[in-house]
């Protein structure tokens, strides 16, 4: 497109003036009756209807054609311009950033007692709980990907059963009725599709409603042999203050404790950690093994320490997990030591980088659940306090 002032105008004006001259000096001879002017005057008369005739068809047959051509293609070269505009423009997705975590202490166990020790600490419990413990360790043994040799396998089972029972669950003042356990039970049955209860064999059922009977509490389910769910422990935790909290670097950072379902991450299980962005100490950490916007999640389940314990049964997290220093290691060596095996794999998508926490699981184009090496546990955080069926939407 040409605008007034510019050389095209010029030229188109010069055009303009020479034709508007040559109409004049034409009109001017005709009225002068001159013989060519006339004479041109009659053969543009004889062949007008001719000449329209053929500007017609030349019109219909070829120019009309030749201009929705040319509006088709102009219209898909903008079209593909413009996509690769667009490409060149987008943003390129957010690196994966490497996950530099402090590494595992060399000594994660206490000191092993002697086998003549072993077999007197297990003469003395009961015969009820030497049956769920060893039902237990055989199932974990079973999951394993390596097995081991059969001279040790006994030694080994004795010593899990020893290591998890050494512990006691710290004292709780307001444990749940066994109402509520029943309650929490069927709302857990309920929630899980039928993949998830039959890919998983212990189940960790947090509320992190702030009121309710099942406020602020961890239930620890573990499956038995004919397929039933069993309460192990019901803990009082901390979750998340669910409101923006200042970090020791002086920004505002969230404290939220995501809903959702939850698997824990094989690589990131530590007795000693202390967190980068809180500068807070975690013992007892098992991270959630959960990526969204191509991030791993930070969230986790710990051990309180300090002056946070008095706060468990209340919100008082920057979004993890918290139990008391006795509880949270009872459940570390009884994950590492009995659940080990193979899991499936959550929903992943690829467009946003995201894992699925809604209890989706992964299969191939055949339609079968995808596996890798983890722990057989399964985290389910709502915020349904056992009072409002409907709050745990939300």
């Amino acid at each position: 497109m040409w605008k007034w002032g510019s050389t095209s105008g010029l030229r188109a004006l010069s055009v303009l003036y020479v034709l508007s001259t040559v109409a004049f000096g034409f009109a001017f001879a005709l009225q002068g009756q001159q013989p060519w002017a006339v004479g041109t005057e009659r053969v543009v008369w004889a062949t007008g209807p001719f000449l329209a005739k053929m500007s017609q068809t030349v019109s219909e047959q070829g120019i009309a054609p030749a201009w929705a051509f040319a509006q088709r293609t102009a219209h898909l070269a903008r079209v593909q311009i413009a996509a690769q505009i667009d490409k060149w423009q987008a943003p390129n997705p957010p690196a994966r950033p490497s996950v530099h975590v402090a590494a595992a202490p060399a000594k994660l166990r206490p000191a092993i007692v002697a086998p003549p020790n072993l077999e007197v600490a297990a003469e003395k419990k009961s015969d009820a709980k030497a049956t769920d413990v060893q039902a237990s360790g055989a199932k974990a043994s079973g999951m394993q990907l390596a097995q081991p040799s059969q001279t040790s396998a006994p030694v080994q089972s004795q010593l899990a059963e020893v290591e998890d029972t050494a512990l006691m669950p710290a004292p709780d003042s307001t444990p749940p009725s066994p109402g509520e356990v029943s309650s929490v039970l069927a709302h857990l049955k309920v929630s899980l599709t039928r993949e998830l209860y039959q890919n998983f064999t212990l189940f960790l059922y947090v509320s992190k409603a702030d009121h309710g009977p099942w406020q602020q509490r961890m239930f620890v389910f573990a499956k038995e042999d004919n397929g039933d769910l069993k309460l192990r422990y019901a803990f009082p935790v901390s979750t998340g203050k669910e409101v923006p909290a200042l970090g020791p670097s002086g920004a505002m950072l969230q404290t939220k404790t995501t809903a959702g379902f939850y698997q824990l991450d094989p690589e990131r299980m530590y007795k000693r950690y202390t967190s980068s962005e809180w500068q807070h100490k975690m013992p007892y950490a098992m991270f959630f093994n959960w990526e969204h916007d191509g991030y791993q999640t930070g969230l986790a389940i710990h051990s309180a320490v300090g002056d946070d314990i008095q706060l468990l049964g209340k919100r008082a997290s920057a979004g993890c997990v918290r139990l008391h220093p006795q509880n949270a290691e009872l459940l570390f060596r009884m994950i590492k030591n009995n659940y080990r095996g193979l899991t499936p794999r959550f929903a992943y998508d690829r467009r946003t980088a995201t894992m699925s926490n809604e209890g989706l699981l992964m299969h191939d184009k055949a339609g079968n659940i995808q596996y890798t090496d983890g722990y057989r546990v399964l985290v389910l955080i709502e915020n349904n306090g056992g009072d409002d069926v409907i709050a745990a939407l939300f």
